[in-house]
């Protein structure tokens, strides 16, 4: 498989020693001075199983993070336009070979039903998933830009999507060119497994079946210029540890070729799929313990990166992973073409089993009891702090107070909008404590963006 060569990091995993106190805090300290580590350096950390030296990790990870992004998590919703795929996966519901399921590919008012949906609840922000096969009659592209289009065209009120990331099947260096011009954010697809013959295993039939194919798209798409990539693995096909360090072999390949690191690394675990045996019995299990120890090591091995947990995880395990971490989560998620809409009985079948069910406005407040700034920010993307830009902010964390500033903004505006009593109150009382903090010309800058939110503007960032 390109980019990844197995035997490096094998004999990184079974080279590295076990460090003594001081050892470990010179990596920590290099993290926490917001320095990418080495290959050689995660594994070490990797290897680590004494609770004193992981809690240690922990809190790193936790400073990092707030170092990088301060308190605010961003909010998305995942929306499936498509169940239908040309793909054999063995851990997927959609996979080509499955009767149980209902396959829906959504039409275009359709999406711009589902869309509204969303921005009736208050999502700002969207993932567009799909199955990797077009609907009968069309192309691949022409339906994903059909699709976009339809997503940003919808309305309520005066909300509208502020940036729709396209999760899809890999693609030409022409068609992520049409992907581009459409008006995407971030490009997303994972390689699921970063070992050779377990790819090989889990993939026997369909165009997903060539593990190089998919692991140059984003090699494609930057050629393309579309410059915000999200990469990442399936934890429990393999090894998890390899597919750590296989994950950031792919971050150092990325790097070297193209100055820029991945925007988001998305890191889930396989979840049951009707359908799909293989997931309701992973061959590498991760416990909670060792998927802690991955957030953690990938926070700390690439700072600036945004790490998106989506709702396979339940509730707790999502809370517990902000502070080591998490910067991007799912919120009200459904998988099924049409889900949000459609009554439940009348859904086509969904990816895979959630493990969080709370709507929007429960997760906006559980963010807010936690002292989490709920963010439906899209700032970086429409003033072009994309790809080198934005690296350019993450990496020394400088960022950092402009998330904060618009991460207000849009809690201010959801809190108007859409949000219960209780949010409410938590709400406006989280706005004031943070108001208080920033520098006075801050201040009164934000004192006018609240001004005419108040007016009915939206839609405001700096």
């Amino acid at each position: 498989m390109k980019y990844v060569n197995e035997e490096k990091i094998n004999n990184l995993l079974a080279d590295s020693v076990k460090l003594d106190s001081s050892g470990l805090d010179i990596i920590l300290n290099k993290a926490k001075s917001l320095k990418r580590l080495t290959l050689k350096e995660s594994a070490v950390l990797l290897l680590v199983s004494d609770p004193q030296e992981l809690q240690k990790i922990f809190a790193a990870a936790s400073f990092v993070k707030d170092a990088i992004y301060g308190r605010r998590v961003v909010l998305f919703a995942p929306l499936y336009i498509s169940n239908l795929c040309a793909n054999s996966c063995l851990y997927c519901a959609f996979k080509s070979d499955n009767p149980l399921i209902k396959r829906r590919a959504l039409s275009i008012p359709e999406i711009e039903e589902e869309t509204r949906w969303l921005l009736g609840r208050g999502h700002k922000r969207i993932l567009m998933v799909c199955g990797e096969q077009a609907p009968k009659g069309i192309t691949g592209i022409r339906y994903y830009l059909e699709a976009v289009g339809a997503i940003y065209s919808a309305k309520v009120g005066k909300n509208k999507i502020k940036r729709v990331n396209v999760n899809c099947a890999p693609l030409s260096v022409d068609e992520f060119k049409q992907l581009k011009a459409s008006g995407i954010g971030t490009y997303q697809i994972f390689q699921e497994t970063y070992h050779q013959e377990t790819y090989l295993r889990m993939h026997p039939g369909g165009p997903k079946s060539d593990p190089d194919n998919r692991i140059t798209a984003p090699d494609r798409a930057f050629i393309a210029g579309i410059d915000d990539i999200g990469i990442g693995a399936l934890f429990g096909l393999y090894d998890w540890r390899f597919e750590t360090l296989g994950l950031l072999s792919h971050v150092e390949h990325m790097e070297e070729k193209f100055k820029v690191g991945p925007h988001t690394i998305s890191v889930p675990r396989i979840e049951p799929a009707e359908g799909a045996a293989l997931s309701f019995n992973p061959p590498y299990k991760i416990t909670d313990l060792e998927f802690k120890k991955i957030v953690a090591i990938l926070r700390l091995s690439v700072p600036y990166t945004g790490i998106i947990m989506s709702t396979r995880e339940n509730a707790k395990m999502r809370d517990e992973l902000l502070s080591l971490g998490v910067s991007q989560i799912s919120a009200e998620s459904n998988t099924s073409p049409g889900g949000y809409s459609a009554a439940e009985s009348e859904q086509a079948g969904g990816q895979f089993c959630l493990g969080d069910h709370r709507s929007l406005d429960e997760i906006v407040r559980t963010l807010i009891e936690h002292d989490y700034i709920p963010s439906f920010c899209a700032a970086c993307y429409r003033k072009e702090r994309t790809g080198q830009a934005f690296m350019q902010l993450a990496k020394p964390g400088t960022i950092k107070g402009k998330c904060s500033i618009n991460a207000l903004i849009t809690l201010q505006e959801y809190l108007d909008d859409f949000a219960s009593a209780p949010v409410k109150e938590a709400g406006y009382k989280m706005i004031g404590h943070y108001f208080k903090q920033l520098p006075v010309q801050d201040q009164e800058h934000l004192k006018i963006f609240f001004a005419h939110v108040a007016q009915g503007v939206r839609d405001e960032y700096v």
